[in-house]
């Protein structure tokens, strides 16, 4: 990877960061053995992946945006890891911890 990769670390674990390629898919990168961000359906709408971020990251789109509105409600750094686009360094924790 070069330089530029993206980085995801996670929040009060003793998971190691993640190095990705920029906008991979969190749900195709994520795995029980590597993560502790939880994934049910992988598309957005159960809401299992729910995290809070400290980063930039693009803005959610509007199907994200509509879930978002449903399960965190003025909070402007909640959102699905599912659905996330990473395009630089990240933290995330779920949305029960401070990032």
């Amino acid at each position: 990877m070069n330089a530029s990769c993206c980085v995801v670390h996670f929040s009060n674990t003793e998971y190691a960061p993640l190095p990705l390629e920029p906008h991979q898919p969190l749900a195709e990168q994520l795995t029980v053995q590597n993560s502790p961000v939880l994934f049910g359906c992988r598309t957005g709408l159960c809401g299992t992946c729910l995290v809070t971020v400290a980063g930039e990251l693009p803005p959610p789109s509007a199907a994200e945006q509509e879930i978002l509105d449903m399960l965190a409600p003025e909070n402007p750094q909640a959102r699905l890891a599912c659905q996330m686009d990473v395009t630089g360094e990240i933290t995330i924790a779920p949305l029960t911890e401070v990032v």
